[in-house]
């Protein structure tokens, strides 16, 4: 008989996914790994609905992000991510997760994981480790566009890599969802002054960090708001002008080729325009986790940051949450081949 361990949500609580510390570090490793050349990252088969971005942004996807991690993790698997943007309106989550991981020698599917937590955790975790690098020692003041489901994680993780931050603004293009989520800040972190605001502009150049996790098909960050310093963030979509590209002393992303497939962001669209070389892009987050590159070298700078994501990530942390159940007797055993 084959068995495969079933991880619903509520146990993959259990098991540490809401764990940010532990997402931090899953993440970083998977990134040096990637830069070791210990992975194996085919890239996002996109199912698309509608034939423009703006169609997406209403109709929908769904992204399958297959790959290998080695290391400490040794899995292979495959993310399958639904995104539904105008599930709000039957009360439903606009992504949710499924992780299917593989043996990687016997190609059996050893656990199917509910992975919604889990990719909002990761994509907050990257946030971190780019903030980490990237950002200013000192970071004081921190703008979060996009008031959604990666608000609060982008938040916690950029509180670990600075918990220098003091002052937050949120902005979103619904005044309502800033003003909700800034509730939600100040109960859980009381020593930050949290803001909502429509002014991005004035937010902008007040900020150290400005961190865009939106679905936004036109730019509402310019360039020539940023201040020295500032380490500008595309977390998801075409968010920022390509001013705040042309005007960074570093373009670091996550995984170059992956951003390019993908295609929807600012420095991604400037490639496709000529206006960005591939030698334009100073490091990936691997590289400068192995040493290869440099981080941030003084507060001067200004830095541009882009993460696209990829499934290792989500595997890696399922990986992590699986071997605990493994090891506490937890989750539910299903028969996959029965005798």
């Amino acid at each position: 008989m084959v068995e495969v361990l079933f991880l619903n949500n509520k146990e993959m609580e259990r098991q540490g996914i809401l764990d940010m510390k532990a997402a931090i570090k899953d993440v970083e490793k998977v990134y040096m790994l990637n830069c070791k050349g210990d992975v194996i990252s085919p890239g996002k088969c996109v199912v698309r609905w509608g034939k423009t971005v703006e169609d997406e942004n209403v109709l929908g996807r769904i992204n399958a992000m297959p790959g290998y991690v080695g290391g400490e993790y040794d899995m292979a698997g495959i993310k399958w991510i639904g995104s539904g943007p105008m599930n709000y309106k039957k009360g439903l989550p606009r992504a949710t997760v499924t992780v299917i991981l593989n043996d990687p020698e016997t190609k059996l599917p050893v656990c199917i994981a509910d992975g919604t937590a889990v990719s909002t955790m990761r994509t907050g975790a990257s946030g971190g480790v780019a903030i980490k690098l990237l950002a200013k020692r000192n970071a004081e003041v921190m703008t979060i566009c996009g008031a959604g489901a990666q608000a609060p994680t982008q938040l916690e993780a950029a509180l670990i890599a600075r918990p220098t931050i003091k002052k937050l603004f949120v902005y979103d293009i619904k005044l309502e969802n800033a003003q909700k989520f800034v509730r939600f800040v100040n109960e859980k972190y009381p020593n930050i002054q949290a803001i909502a605001t429509l002014d991005i502009e004035s937010a902008t150049k007040e900020s150290d960090i400005i961190d865009c996790v939106t679905l936004a098909s036109e730019p509402f960050v310019k360039g020539e708001w940023l201040k020295k310093g500032a380490l500008v963030m595309n977390m998801a979509d075409y968010e920022v002008d390509n001013e705040c590209v042309k005007k960074a002393d570093k373009i670091v992303v996550d995984y170059w080729e992956g951003i390019k497939h993908r295609m929807i962001s600012t420095v991604a669209l400037m490639w496709k325009d000529g206006l960005v070389q591939d030698s334009d892009i100073h490091a990936e987050l691997g590289q400068i986790l192995c040493g290869l590159k440099s981080p941030r070298e003084n507060d001067e700078e200004i830095i541009y940051f882009n993460a696209v994501g990829a499934g290792i990530l989500d595997i890696a942390v399922v990986a992590r949450c699986y071997k605990n159940a493994k090891k506490n007797g937890k989750g539910i055993v299903l028969p996959f081949w029965e005798d």
